[in-house]
């Protein structure tokens, strides 16, 4: 049976026609609830926006761009300087009104996400700002993967991340986490989620995936994918955007910092890349992003699949049938970037078949918005082309809710995020996602479990998750030391930590990619570490708080505990699984090669006791 698709569905019904066939993602729901409003309006409203809106308003609702400061109207001198940098203005208020944006993304580092209410706050000012003149509301986007990309801080619930999940085996898990996260994220105005990872990590080198890939099993990753797709839209009604179209889980290459290119044949591609793609489809995703790659096999001419109309128009939305939202990877990446200038991206990207266009490099805005403009005005770009995607992103915000009542009650935000059923949820999902890989000393005997009771000196790669191990260890009524030493520890601190080893019953060293012997760890020091720990004849556990392939680079005699994530959570179930409070259960979602790329251990390996 062909698919039906979803704006066919709005296109039937502004025209009058029958509905045989009726989705509730199609239903425009009040902001929070997946309720049913009839189809036929959502397409009278998007009709009517359309036909009122002018060419560069069109325009605006493309971008997706990052404003700076925690206050839409009041900014710090050096977000000023930032904002006046990237887009010529004061505020991130007078950005949207600038350009009359389509969305804006929050992160960090660019000083939006402090605490939940002033999230909230800064949601319900640049949403009045974008429709205090009738124009529509905004998506209001973050990367709240979970796990090591995570937007939202504290008192946020935290999960551990996509591989964690999986390693965990209940889908019905990876699915509450997502609906948590929703929640929480429409509870301060976020709107759209960029989750969940659709990429098949079947490269252990991969330098910028890991385990924020749900498995090395394109089976495994697709279950999990529809999972999450599920628990971000129902209910709460956050829209999933699934990453990264064509699939970026083959490559040795970070495309922030330069051009991966994919040598998969189309056979491998559609059995490996395309099934966790076809199941977010599946499930009703509302948008897909693209990924700044070259995959020959696809397309030919070396362009990278963000501008590829072989990639998004003929495959994504022919062959696999998607009508939904296509938004690109951020654009100020060089994977987007190398081989082109800022006025020919965008435009290439429309002429490809994307809809939204993601975080221009700061200064590129202003180039990249008029390259837009003149290309319609000039016809390289069609005015009906211009008019499907605008169509689509307000669909989109339709069928999301945020044309009843886009604002958010600040005063009910502490209830909702950081919820204490949250965060018990959280712990419950968390401590079965630990697994053991090996447990047995030089002497043959079990390292683990040790007495709650044990002094325990937790030599750290990672200072935050290293403090948080040795406060669980506490709460059980053991002693804990804490070592920082950076992922490249010293001689000085190698020394320090072998000779505290006979001081404590347990060595516990917490590794961050001790596999990456380019960037990470390039001259092996995470490893020198642990073999020489190891060699003192003193029990030593080693605790990778990112990919499980270190356990490949240490020594059989140190045990050795995946816990794929550094969060409080994951901490604290690694404390469970140290003290005997809870027995490992987690199961290996990735294959795990060992140095020489044999595989060492496979899918499904785990230790228990």
């Amino acid at each position: 049976m062909p698919r039906i698709h979803r704006r066919s569905l709005f296109r039937a019904a502004a025209t009058g026609a029958a509905l045989l066939l009726a989705s509730p993602m199609l239903a425009g729901p009040a902001a929070g609830t997946m309720t049913t409003a009839p189809v036929d309006e959502g397409a009278e409203w998007v009709a009517a926006r359309l036909a009122g809106m002018t060419l560069e308003e069109k325009v605006g609702q493309l971008f997706v761009v990052q404003v700076y400061g925690a206050d839409a109207h009041t900014v710090t001198a050096a977000q000023r300087a930032s904002n006046q940098a990237a887009y010529g203005v004061d505020t991130p208020a007078q950005v949207v009104e600038k350009y009359q944006l389509g969305g804006v993304i929050y992160f960090a580092w660019a000083g939006n996400v402090n605490n939940p209410e002033q999230i909230a706050e800064l949601s319900n000012d640049l949403q009045r700002t974008a429709t205090e003149d009738g124009g529509p509301p905004l998506i209001v986007a973050a990367d709240q993967e979970t796990g090591i990309v995570a937007r939202m801080p504290a008192p946020a619930t935290q999960f551990p991340g996509a591989q964690a999940l999986a390693a965990a085996g209940s889908t019905n898990a990876a699915r509450e986490a997502a609906r948590i996260t929703a929640r929480e994220l429409r509870a301060v105005g976020i709107n759209q989620n960029f989750a969940p990872v659709a990429d098949v990590n079947v490269n252990a080198a991969n330098p910028v995936i890991g385990v924020r890939s749900f498995s090395s099993d394109p089976a495994i990753a697709a279950e999990y994918v529809a999972a999450q797709v599920a628990g971000y839209q129902h209910g709460e009604g956050v829209a999933a955007a699934a990453k990264h179209f064509p699939g970026h889980g083959d490559t040795t290459t970070d495309s922030h910092y330069g051009v991966p290119e994919i040598d998969h044949s189309f056979a491998e591609w559609e059995a490996i890349d395309a099934p966790p793609f076809q199941a977010a489809i599946d499930a009703g995703i509302d948008v897909i992003m693209t990924a700044h790659i070259v995959v020959d096999s696809l397309d030919d001419t070396g362009v990278p699949a963000t501008l590829s109309e072989p990639i998004i128009t003929d495959l994504l939305r022919g062959k696999l049938g998607y009508d939904g939202v296509v938004i690109t990877d951020a654009l100020n990446m060089e994977g987007v970037r190398q081989g082109f200038g800022p006025a020919r991206v965008p435009v290439l990207a429309l002429q490809a078949g994307v809809d939204q266009l993601l975080v221009p490099k700061d200064g590129d805005m202003d180039v990249m918005y008029q390259a837009v403009l003149q290309a319609v005005r000039d016809g390289e770009i069609s005015e009906q082309r211009l008019d499907e995607s605008v169509e689509r992103i307000l669909e989109l915000k339709w069928r999301r809710g945020l044309t009843d009542d886009e604002q958010v009650d600040v005063t009910r935000v502490d209830r909702t995020v950081g919820a204490r059923a949250h965060q018990i949820a959280a712990q419950r999902i968390t401590d079965p996602t630990v697994t053991a890989l090996r447990n047995t000393g030089g002497d043959g005997a079990a390292i683990l479990p040790v007495a709650p009771t044990s002094s325990v000196n937790v030599v750290t790669t990672n200072t935050a998750a290293g403090n948080e191990l040795a406060a669980a260890l506490r709460e059980r009524g053991g002693t804990a030391a804490v070592q920082a030493v950076g992922t490249r520890p010293s001689d000085a601190a190698i020394a320090a930590a072998v000779q505290a080893a006979p001081a404590h019953d347990l060595t516990v060293v917490v590794t961050s990619n001790a596999w990456d012997t380019v960037a990470t760890d390039p001259d092996g020091r995470q490893r020198r570490l642990v073999t020489e720990l190891a060699a003192t004849g003193h029990p030593v556990v080693a605790v990778a708080v990112r990919n499980a392939y270190d356990v490949a680079y240490l020594p059989e005699t140190a045990g050795f505990l995946a816990a794929y994530s550094s969060t409080t959570v994951s901490m604290r179930s690694v404390a469970k699984v140290i003290t005997g409070e809870l027995s490992p259960a987690g199961r290996l979602p990735v294959v795990v090669p060992a140095a020489d790329g044999d595989v060492l251990y496979p899918i499904g390996h785990g230790l228990t006791w």
